[in-house]
C-alpha cells in the first residue's frame, strides 16, 4: 500500500515538473520586438509593428546565444539599417551604409539658413581643426539638409565650395522628405518649416562609429566641444 502511494506521489510530481518545463519553454521561445534604432531605449513589444517614434519596422530581438557580430557586420542599432537613398553634392546616389568604415560626425542644416546653421557649420569646422591631422582621413564630416526641395546637389556643391569643404572629408546629403524626417527622428533632431525659406530646428552634432552606431551627441551652439573631440578621437582609435 505504501509502495502504491509512493508511485502515485511521484507520478503527480513528474507531471507537475513536465508542465513547468513546458511553461518555461514557451516563455523562453517567446519572440519580442524592438525598434532597431532603440528610440524608446530598451522598450519591447510582443507583436510586429512600427516604432511610434521613427516609424521603422520593429525587429525581433536577438537570442542570447546568437553569434557575436564580426567587425564587418552592423548591429541592429546602426543607422546603416536605414534604406533611404540620398543624393550627394557630387551627384552620386548612396545609402547611409556607403559611409561605413569611417567615424561620422553628422549635423542637420539647410543652406539658406542665416541664423543657427552658419554657427553649426562653424562648430563643425572648429571640431575638425582640433582633430590630429593623422586622424582626419579616418573621419567623414556629414551635413544632412532638412530642406531637400531647395538644397539640390548643385546647391549643396556650391555651399561646400563656399565653405571650403569641397573635399573627401566632407559629405553633403539631400534626401526625400520622408527620408529626412525618418533620419531626424533617429537623431532626435526636431525641425519645423515656419516660412517658405525658413525652418526652426534642433542644434545637435552627432558622432557615429564606423559601424554606424551613435556614440555621442553635442547639443547647442558654440558650446565647449572638448568631450565631442575626445569621443571622436576615441572612436577613431578603437
Amino acid at each position: 500500500m505504501n509502495y502504491l502511494k509512493y508511485i502515485a506521489i511521484m507520478s503527480v510530481a513528474l507531471l507537475a515538473l513536465s508542465a513547468c518545463n513546458v511553461g518555461n519553454s514557451k516563455n523562453k521561445n517567446e519572440v519580442l520586438y524592438q525598434c532597431p534604432m532603440k528610440c524608446e531605449a530598451e522598450k519591447t513589444y510582443q507583436a510586429e509593428g512600427a516604432c511610434p517614434v521613427c516609424k521603422m519596422d520593429l525587429k525581433p530581438m536577438a537570442a542570447a546565444d546568437e553569434k557575436i557580430l564580426g567587425t564587418d557586420e552592423i548591429s541592429e542599432t546602426s543607422i546603416f539599417n536605414l534604406t533611404t537613398k540620398w543624393n550627394t553634392e557630387k551627384g552620386n546616389t548612396i545609402l547611409l551604409e556607403d559611409l561605413k568604415g569611417k567615424t561620422l560626425v553628422m549635423v542637420m542644416i539647410y543652406t539658406t539658413c542665416k541664423a543657427a546653421c552658419p554657427r553649426l557649420v562653424a562648430d563643425m569646422r572648429n571640431i575638425e581643426k582640433q582633430i590630429p591631422k593623422a586622424l582626419i582621413s579616418k573621419i567623414n564630416f556629414v551635413f544632412v539638409s532638412i530642406d531637400p526641395e531647395t538644397d539640390t546637389p548643385e546647391k549643396l556643391k556650391a555651399f561646400a565650395i563656399e565653405n571650403f569643404m569641397d573635399d573627401d572629408q566632407h559629405t553633403f546629403l539631400q534626401g526625400t522628405e520622408s527620408g529626412v524626417r525618418e533620419f531626424s527622428n533617429v537623431l532626435a533632431v526636431k525641425y519645423k518649416q515656419i516660412s517658405p525659406m525658413d525652418f526652426s530646428h534642433s542644434n545637435i552634432i552627432s558622432v557615429f562609429s564606423p559601424q554606424g552606431e551613435l556614440v555621442h551627441q553635442q547639443e547647442g551652439l558654440g558650446v565647449d566641444n572638448k568631450v565631442t573631440i575626445s569621443k571622436i578621437i576615441e572612436t577613431v582609435n578603437k
